[in-house]
């Protein structure tokens, strides 16, 4: 046979071979990691979308909740998984794009172990405090915080997740100190804040629709570079004294390095099939999401441009994490 008739051969084996296994899978359940508590945002996400996948693929999508870390946990379990697809992780800004910048040390490296499937959805953080709080605008919450002195502190839903590194933008640029106070996921993040325990939080909003419906928070801004369309009312951090500020929490499908292209190609397309779909639409917008969708390519364009931006605001700041 010809060197080049071969070569053909080959490649053309190659791919039909991969279209095969794509076809084939899944022929197994799929399991997806979660690395917050139930009932989070990530976690609401998830099984909106895995609902719909279940259905696609003709397989039981079983959730899996491995909270703790910052999200390291959940995604270290996806970095280690077999490279089959099998295993998939919703991961975020924290254990993806921040990470590599904060820890001296972390147990997977995003970039080699992980590849980026798909940009499920993304949506601003909300500047909450108690609800009898005086503040009722930015200016009030910078001034009223920094009379607090020693005795201020914040939540975040985790140490390194957008939460935290959204507070600390503003407080590097309105001149605030605070105590950071990470908990594992919005529930938990939110309810101390009700509490008292803490007095300020960044976080989703969706996260905190109960304790806003039972008056004990409320919202001061948003971190969008313009409102949001579901709170038009609620003034943006960037015209409230502080241009240039904005921090979207984002959120999208890994798996392990390794994992067949075909196979990520075909979650791809179906994950954006679903995405889609006008019922889920509707459901992530009333949840205060922006669907994503794209190619893996344009997810991984677009983690590398967040870890550029964040890197840099991460060293100016001084963050440093030990896991």
């Amino acid at each position: 046979m010809k060197k080049n008739t071969l070569a053909t051969f080959l490649l053309a084996s190659l791919f039909a071979a991969g279209a095969a296994a794509a076809q084939a899978w899944p022929s197994k359940p799929v399991r997806v990691i979660v690395p917050a508590p139930a009932g989070s945002s990530l976690d609401v996400i998830a099984r909106t979308l895995a609902d719909r996948l279940r259905v696609m693929w003709k397989q039981p999508v079983v959730i899996e909740t491995k909270a703790g870390a910052g999200g390291l946990i959940g995604m270290e379990t996806v970095a280690r998984a077999p490279h089959d697809g099998y295993t998939l992780g919703i991961g975020f800004n924290g254990p993806i794009a921040f990470g590599p910048y904060m820890y001296a040390r972390m147990p997977y490296a995003p970039a080699r172990d992980l590849v980026p499937i798909v940009l499920t959805t993304s949506q601003p953080n909300v500047l909450a405090v108690q609800a009898g709080n005086p503040a009722n605008t930015l200016p009030e919450f910078v001034a009223w915080a920094k009379q607090q002195g020693h005795r201020f502190s914040y939540a975040s839903v985790g140490a390194g997740s957008s939460s935290h590194l959204t507070m600390e933008l503003l407080r590097s640029v309105a001149g605030i100190e605070a105590v950071h106070v990470p908990y594992s996921g919005s529930p938990p993040a939110g309810l101390s804040l009700a509490a008292g325990d803490t007095q300020a939080l960044f976080t989703v909003a969706p996260a905190l629709l109960p304790l806003i419906q039972g008056q004990r928070v409320k919202l001061i801004a948003v971190t969008s570079a313009t409102r949001s369309e579901l709170m038009k009312d609620l003034p943006t951090v960037a015209e409230s004294g502080y241009p240039g500020f904005e921090s979207l929490a984002w959120n999208g499908f890994f798996t392990a390095s390794g994992t067949p292209p075909e196979v990520v190609r075909r979650i791809n397309a179906d994950v954006n099939t679903v995405l889609r779909e006008p019922a889920v639409r509707e459901l992530l917008a009333s949840q205060g999401l922006v669907p994503g969708g794209g190619s893996p390519e344009e997810f991984k364009t677009f983690i590398d441009s967040e870890g550029r931006k964040w890197g840099a605001i991460i060293a100016k700041v001084g963050i440093r994490l030990d896991r």
